[in-house]
């Protein structure tokens, strides 16, 4: 099968395997006490321009769910788009580590939240008193889950109109690398300088083995978060091939490459898409990610020469998801195209 499935479904690149090797020679202390964990505050503080506090977890659904945990009462309410993993993908995670917490959906076009919509359900909060879920957190996904990315000044918008309430800022970054490569902006940009105060960065999607980091903004913050992962179980004893990873990811740049050869490869496949007979893009392709509508000889060609992809339900009939990862390669998405091409071409006329 040539996969178009998931960037999870990509193997680990050769810079996180081999830093995951060197990891790997000799002893080290336990449960983030070595060398390794010890540095990443400050090579993520100097990619970030601010001082941060780093917690590595193996999951971006823990990175997730502790990061709302840390910002929440569990008698508050997250307010996130209706399609964030965070809503939709974690089988009620984020509720249960935050002892309750209720999630909100706050609609929008194209994965983004709609800022004028967030400001009147939010202007209603209070209505009821003591009886109703009170406004806690907002939480954006970028990339969003329609593979388009928020700029710096939509970002910061939506924090200011969450902070006028009180609301902390949460950002779902499982393909935060993609939205700044696609942007070209400095990561600070779209994170705390735009009213972020807790991030989920991803790694997993973007070449790692298996790591994410919860990178909290705010001064003094993390002792709650310390308290937190060792009470969800993402505490790990050798913690250093977590750390390791993350490490190599933020190094010369390496995230930043992956991502940026993801984002070439799905615009790639957008524009190859777009070209065809009756087909339609969904959602503008910022990221690695492509939603598209094909006809059913198209679909049925691809799934009969072995090309893999998800059905995407969601976008109506005919609607697909292409995820293009780190080491997609131009002749794969050259031939998913050609196939569709023929297909169509020799598909009776209406």
């Amino acid at each position: 099968m040539t996969d178009f499935r998931s960037d999870n479904e990509s193997p680990a690149a050769p810079e996180i395997m081999a830093a995951v090797a060197a990891a790997n020679e000799g002893p080290a202390r336990a449960y983030g006490d070595d060398a390794i964990t010890a540095r990443l505050d400050a090579l993520f503080g100097a990619l970030f321009e601010a001082p941060v506090s780093v917690w590595p977890v193996a999951t971006g659904t823990a990175a997730n769910a502790l990061a709302v945990a840390a910002l929440t009462p569990s008698w508050g309410a997250v307010r996130c788009h209706p399609q964030a993993h965070l809503n939709v993908d974690e089988c009620g995670a984020p509720e249960f580590y935050a002892g309750g917490a209720k999630l909100i959906p706050a609609p929008g076009e194209h994965g983004k939240i709609d800022r004028r919509g967030l400001a009147e359900t939010l202007a209603a909060a209070g209505a009821h008193g003591e009886h109703e879920t009170p406004p806690a957190v907002l939480s954006l996904t970028q990339a969003t889950e329609a593979g388009t990315v928020y700029t710096p000044g939509e970002i910061m918008a939506l924090a200011e109109t969450a902070r006028a309430h009180g609301m902390s800022v949460h950002m779902d970054g499982a393909r935060f690398g993609n939205a700044v490569a696609h942007l070209g902006c400095a990561p600070a940009d779209i994170s705390w300088r735009a009213g972020v105060d807790v991030l989920s960065f991803g790694a997993t999607k973007n070449g790692a083995l298996a790591a994410e980091a919860i990178i909290d903004f705010r001064p003094g913050g993390g002792e709650e978060l310390r308290r937190r992962r060792k009470r969800g179980g993402h505490l790990w004893s050798k913690m250093r091939f977590l750390s390791a990873q993350l490490a190599a990811c933020a190094e010369d740049g390496l995230w930043l490459r992956l991502a940026a050869r993801a984002n070439a490869a799905a615009a790639r496949l957008a524009a190859g898409v777009a070209a065809l007979p009756g087909a339609e893009l969904l959602h503008p392709a910022q990221a690695n990610e492509v939603f598209a509508r094909l006809p059913p000889a198209a679909l049925a060609a691809l799934e009969a020469e072995g090309f893999g992809f998800h059905r995407w339900p969601a976008g109506g009939e005919g609607a697909i998801r292409l995820v293009a990862s780190w080491c997609a390669r131009d002749d794969d998405i050259d031939r998913l195209i050609a196939c569709a091409g023929r297909a169509l071409a020799a598909a009776p006329r209406l």
